[in-house]
């Protein structure tokens, strides 16, 4: 079984960082860094009440586990009115997963609640094995899947700042340094004292880089909003990537696992009936998230928070559905963007046991768009309901100029759709759909005759 036999291993404390740092774990002292792929896992999961009603409240842990590379080996449950405070579980189930344990050789033991430090240092002596939480197992999931400088940065940074409060344990076989010595303050240090002024420092420095890029970001988003923009959100798996490739032609990463990808990618959608867009697909989300990731994903999620209309992608099939709507929502409103305009797509619908199923769905969410982005089902619903958010903030127009003015021609094809263009000797006459932001422009243009544009004052069009 792993980690019983004494031992002292050299383990990296900062990974990714310019303060990469080695520490000498005693025998009684688990890595906390080391990745658990390969590894054999018995998962548990202690549900208070209201928690895990369904009928496999352990799925997603196995999930999370399968995406983490780990070997799933047993589980088990327990129903409590409140954690034990010294170990989360009761004492029966802890014998009980003591004899599972040494019945699978596990290597691990995962949870699917969040542990405080204490409860995990006293599990691991308790159970000889490793014993991680749900935080730590998304967060080994997020560090293998990080491709990008910025999601490696924001990965670091949710690390950090879990490990913090767990250093302390790492260094309790350590005796405070001798006095004495030029330069050494005081009787001594411990060397926890200084690990923590470094990974203070480096989380410093990493909220700095990473302000930096949400500066950059807010930028170049802002750069674009003479187009249109559409952002993806959702629960994790519930298909947002593969309708982004349907809609646009597109060929990003796509698996049936969690946290598939993790950066933002954007998109051109030529839509129907509209014409240009820029759509985005962001890292998906789950319930119980991490909240250093949410701080740390600010600037990923930057393209959410400047859209002009959110697609709610929602997995119909899921037995959780309702659940994972609302996790999303609630990570939204941590993020400060749950007011923008948002359509909710019921994706997967092809997966349902049976129309009543989503008759259900469509009686309870009855704005919703029902769609299948993997056999295509829905989607030209899905492209007129947006076609239709996207039009309340744009004025259908007729412009007559003259037709030696190819300036003000280009920028209505740029900043709009232009529906139809007629020509005669003399003028030009443009029939097109154009956003608010251009109508100041417009009423500049002197030699222009404009059809459909609002009057100046009290039409709710700003100039």
């Amino acid at each position: 079984m792993a980690n019983q036999a004494a031992r002292t291993v050299s383990v990296p404390i900062f990974q990714q960082s310019k303060y990469f740092m080695s520490i000498e774990l005693s025998v009684d002292t688990l890595a906390r860094t080391e990745s658990i792929a390969q590894e054999s896992a018995i998962l548990v999961g202690v549900y208070l009440e209201g928690e895990g009603k369904n009928t496999s409240p352990l799925a997603e842990l196995a999930g999370l586990a399968e995406a983490a590379g780990v070997h799933e080996v047993g589980r088990i449950t327990q129903r409590r009115q409140k954690p034990e405070g010294a170990t989360y579980i009761g004492s029966g189930k802890l014998a009980e997963l003591k004899e599972l344990i040494d019945a699978t050789d596990a290597d691990i033991v995962v949870f699917d609640n969040n542990l405080a430090p204490s409860q995990t240092k006293n599990l691991e002596q308790e159970l000889k094995v490793k014993v991680i939480d749900r935080t730590e197992l998304i967060l080994d999931i997020f560090a293998s899947r990080a491709q990008t400088l910025e999601a490696r940065l924001a990965v670091e940074l949710a690390q950090l700042e879990y490990a913090m409060p767990r250093l302390k344990r790492m260094w309790t076989h350590l005796e405070r340094q001798a006095v004495g010595g030029v330069g050494l303050r005081g009787p001594g240090e411990k060397q926890l004292e200084v690990d923590r002024r470094l990974a203070q420092k480096r989380i410093l420095d990493l909220k700095s880089e990473l302000r930096q890029i949400q500066n950059r970001r807010q930028r170049e988003v802002a750069a674009r909003k003479q187009s249109r923009t559409l952002s993806l959100v959702g629960y994790t798996n519930a298909g947002k990537s593969t309708l982004l490739n349907r809609l646009t032609d597109s060929d990003v990463y796509v698996k049936d696992q969690l946290f598939a990808t993790l950066d933002t990618r954007t998109r051109r959608w030529s839509l129907p009936g509209w014409g240009p867009v820029l759509i985005s697909d962001t890292v998906g989300f789950i319930k119980n998230l991490p909240h250093h990731l949410v701080a740390s994903f600010r600037a990923t999620l930057e393209e959410a928070n400047q859209a002009d209309l959110l697609l709610h992608v929602a997995d119909a099939s899921s037995a959780e559905v309702h659940e994972q709507i609302a996790a999303v929502y609630e990570v939204l409103t941590d993020l400060g963007i749950r007011e923008k305009d948002t359509l909710l797509v019921l994706n997967k619908t092809d997966a349902l046991e049976s129309p009543d199923a989503l008759a259900v769905l469509l009686e309870r969410y009855p704005n919703v768009v029902p769609i299948s982005a993997k056999s295509g089902f829905g989607l030209d619903v899905l492209s007129a309901r947006v076609s239709e958010a996207l039009s309340k903030e744009f004025l259908d127009l007729t412009i007559t100029f003259p037709i030696g003015n190819g300036r003000l021609e280009a920028m209505l094809a740029r900043e709009g759709e232009v529906l139809s263009s007629k020509y005669d000797e003399t003028s030009t006459v443009i029939h097109c759909r154009l956003p608010q932001h251009v109508v100041g422009q417009l009423r500049r243009e002197k030699d222009a005759s404009i059809e459909g544009l609002p009057a100046e004052k009290g039409d709710g069009w700003l100039d």
